[in-house]
Formats: structure tokens, C-alpha cells, sequence
């Protein structure tokens, strides 16, 4: 696996203008495609151009999310917008990019899970949260689902002999852009506290780190999980973090993974 300088990096990203900036504040070899994983139409699109232009892939870093959108909203397929955006959508492109990913010999998959997932439930008679709705409990759900499939994904690789680990981080309590727009929904009291609550945060370039971690650091197995050291794991130094036993229970794996193929339509290990 290639890491540090010399790596070629792609960025996936909605808003192509944003990712320019964000290319050109990163610098060396970068580029910009446009992706949007609410879209399996978009997710296939771009897994096609991409498999044709880099034939091995050495490391895909699932991290792209929505969080906390008030009333609930659908995809463009007709998905609760938070589980379309943050599972399904990596789950249709990781499928889609495995040939490329097995290509490069020892590849990693990263995917971005959320101290909120140790609370959450998920409920595979209404995945779409028709019921009930409530955007953070959404979030909880799909950031469970998330770890449930990196868990299901590494029992998968390692059962196929496949040369890709599959790895998990989250960034403890980090601030970053997505921050006020959990408060744009709630009242003045709401937004008071959540402002106080950034006391307890640390900054998005001390949360990034795990995730980094886990796609570059020498010795990384497949199926670990990474997130910060300190105050229940809120903040701190990069140490290996606990699974819940929702998330790493196999036959719960094996359900969403089997509600995955069928909603996305990719079919994969």
C-alpha cells in the first residue's frame, strides 16, 4: 500500500466547486470527482469511471455522511436520507470498486463510524424510519449499520482470501462543519446547549486522526476498530476502540447485509 507523499488522491465529493478548494488546500496529486452517495444512479457512475481510470485502488476511506436533518427526507431512490447517504451509498461503492480494490494486492476499506452508534437499535422491520421518525436516533442508526457492515465486511474479505482489511474509526466528539447544521432545527434553549457542548469537542484535524490511522499506519489489521484514548473515548491520542456486541454480532451482520444487496441491487461476497 502506498501512503504519505507520492499518493494519488481522489476526492468524491457532492459539490464539486467545495472539492476544488478542498484539493487545493491539500495539494500534490489530487483530483475532484463528483459523487453523490445519495444516488445509486451516481454511486454506479461514478464507480464506472473510476474502475477504468485506476485499475488498483490501494485504500477507500468511506467517510462521507449526513447528520441531524430535522424533518425526514429521502434520496433520490426513495431512502431515509441519513441510511441512503451513510450506509447504502458505501455500501453500492465499496461492491462496486472490490475488483479494484483486490488488484492492488493489500488494500484497505475505511469506514467512518460515531461514538453514537453504541446507543443506537436498529429496526429491520422499518430501516427507512417511516415510523416514528426522529433525525438523531436516524443518525444513531445509520452510524450503527455503518460499523455493523465493517465488521460483516472484514468476516466477508477474510472468508473470500480476498487481500483487502476492512477497518473501522470515529473521531470521538470532533467540531466540524457538519456541527451547526445539527443545530439548525432546534429552538434557542437546543442550541444553547449543543454551543456549550463544544467545550467537550476537540478540533476536526485532532478527530480526522483515527481514520488516518487506520487507512495509513504499518501493522494494521484487518476488522480493528480505532478512535481516541481519553474521556470514554471522546477525545485524545489514536488507541483501538470497543464494538458494541449489536455491532459485531454475525447474525445481525448477516441481515443487514443481506437488506443491503437487496436495496442496492449490488451483490457482492
Amino acid at each position: 500500500m502506498r501512503t504519505g507523499c507520492g499518493a494519488h488522491v481522489v476526492l468524491a465529493v457532492r459539490d464539486t466547486a467545495a472539492g476544488e478548494g478542498a484539493a487545493r488546500r491539500i495539494g500534490g496529486d489530487t483530483e475532484v470527482r463528483e459523487l453523490d452517495l445519495a444516488s445509486l444512479e451516481s454511486v454506479r457512475a461514478f464507480a464506472a469511471e473510476l474502475a477504468v481510470d485506476h485499475p488498483a485502488l490501494d485504500l477507500l476511506v468511506n467517510n462521507a455522511g449526513v447528520v441531524l436533518l430535522g424533518p425526514r427526507r429521502t434520496s433520490a431512490d426513495g431512502f431515509e436520507l441519513q441510511f441512503a447517504t451513510n450506509v447504502l451509498g458505501h455500501f453500492a461503492l465499496t461492491g462496486l470498486l472490490l475488483d479494484n480494490l483486490a488488484a492492488a494486492g493489500e488494500a484497505r476499506v475505511v469506514n467512518l463510524s460515531s461514538l453514537t452508534h453504541k446507543a443506537a437499535d436498529l429496526d429491520f422491520d422499518d430501516l427507512m424510519f417511516e415510523r416514528g421518525y426522529r433525525a438523531a436516533t436516524a443518525y444513531g442508526r445509520s452510524k450503527l449499520a455503518t460499523t455493523i457492515f465493517g465488521v460483516e465486511l472484514d468476516r466477508r474479505l477474510r472468508s473470500a482470501g480476498l487481500p483487502i482489511a476492512s477497518v473501522l474509526a470515529h473521531p470521538g466528539l470532533t467540531r466540524t462543519n457538519l456541527t451547526p447544521r445539527a443545530w439548525e432545527h432546534r429552538g434557542r434553549l437546543g442550541q444553547a446547549i449543543a454551543r456549550l457542548g463544544l467545550l467537550a469537542t476537540q478540533p476536526g484535524e485532532r478527530g480526522a486522526l483515527p481514520q488516518l490511522y487506520a487507512a495509513t499506519a504499518p501493522g494494521v489489521q484487518s476488522g480493528q476498530f480505532f478512535g481516541p484514548a481519553g474521556l470514554a473515548e471522546t477525545r485524545g491520542r489514536v488507541t483501538e476502540a470497543r464494538l458494541t456486541p449489536k455491532a459485531a454480532d454475525p447474525a445481525t451482520g448477516r441481515r443487514l447485509w443481506a437488506a443491503a444487496q437487496e436495496l442496492t441491487g449490488v451483490d457482492y461476497l
